[in-house]
């Protein structure tokens, strides 16, 4: 992609991501399409049955974002109102309709801050964020899509009425300190919270190993409340009680993301991430120290490299014998 802001740079842009496109895809052909600034990202959960009927499931508000990957998700959008969601939604349908496409799969448009929406794509696939939209309609998105893949009738409700608000975080072994860096390494410890209205999707363990080949998603931790505000309080909840040791996460930036006044009164844009500064989390050497203490506060004992178990015992050499009392 090449952002022209001005006419006389447009020739120079095309030429260069020609060449870049011959070279990738052997296909140096171009779209062009408006730059929106700010921007919204929101898309349209679809459902194409297989009797070529399409259904949407409702909005997804998605704009907090790095590198173009997604950090935080919400449904609904505490942006789209009525008329814009119909619209979203209708388009949505459209666009699936002439594709005659059938399955799960997700309608990707851009919003300015005047409610006109531009279409980006079509994502062909249940997406990492479907948690939030069951949620709010009670659907099993995996389920209805083997069914339509079966070619049944998919067990969708007759009414589908959205209930309450959720809102999900992605779990990152990234370091939002240092341009969000992917990290790598075995995990010492993890422990994620059992809050009601808490669901969390992760394949991790004490031990796994977090390599650097593949996407550092480590897990998604999904709120639901009766609304945005209860919702997003249980989140913060459910990540301050979330613990991850042996590589750098992005679990504070979350907290902080989601205490954000931007946050806070929904207005997030896809630069918003991009504007704000993370703020730098307490020193490693603190943090295992204070984990250390906890575990062996709750074990009756004075922990020392002879008694630490094994978790503890990799964070004490790391700690090259240091203690806080």
């Amino acid at each position: 992609m090449r952002r022209v802001d001005r006419p006389e740079d447009l020739l120079h842009a095309a030429e260069s991501a020609m060449r870049e496109a011959q070279a990738a895809f052997d296909d140096p052909r171009l779209f062009v399409e408006k730059w929106v600034e700010p921007a919204r990202h929101i898309e349209v959960q679809i459902l194409g049955l297989p009797d070529g009927t399409v259904v949407a499931l409702g909005e997804r508000e998605c704009s907090l974002q790095r590198r173009y990957q997604k950090i935080i998700e919400e449904s609904p959008s505490p942006f789209v109102k009525k008329d814009l969601r119909e619209a979203l939604m209708e388009a949505a349908v459209r666009v699936a309709r002439a594709a005659g496409y059938r399955n799960a799969g997700t309608v990707e448009f851009l919003v300015d801050t005047g409610g006109r929406f531009y279409f980006m794509e079509v994502n062909a696939r249940l997406q990492v964020e479907h948690p939030v939209t069951e949620a709010v309609l009670g659907l099993d998105m995996v389920r209805l899509q083997m069914e339509v893949a079966l070619g049944e009738d998919p067990s969708l409700p007759v009414r589908l009425e959205p209930r309450g608000h959720a809102i999900e975080a992605r779990l990152y072994a990234e370091d939002p300190a240092q341009q969000f860096l992917p990290q790598s390494g075995p995990l010492l410890t993890v422990s994620f919270s059992h809050l009601p209205g808490i669901r969390v999707d992760h394949g991790v363990r004490e031990g796994t190993e977090v390599s650097p080949h593949y996407d550092p998603l480590l897990a998604k931790i999904i709120a639901w409340g009766m609304d945005r505000e209860q919702a997003r309080r249980r989140l913060l909840q459910a990540l301050r009680e979330t613990v991850v040791f042996g590589v750098v996460t992005n679990l504070n930036y979350l907290q902080d993301l989601l205490e954000s006044e931007a946050f806070r009164s929904g207005e997030t844009y896809t630069r918003t991430v991009a504007d704000q500064s993370p703020s730098l989390p307490a020193p490693e050497e603190v943090a295992a120290a204070a984990w250390v203490a906890l575990h062996t506060a709750q074990d009756g004992g004075p922990l020392t490299r002879r008694t630490a178990r094994t978790g503890e015992e990799q964070i004490w050499s790391r700690l090259q014998g240091r203690w806080i009392p």
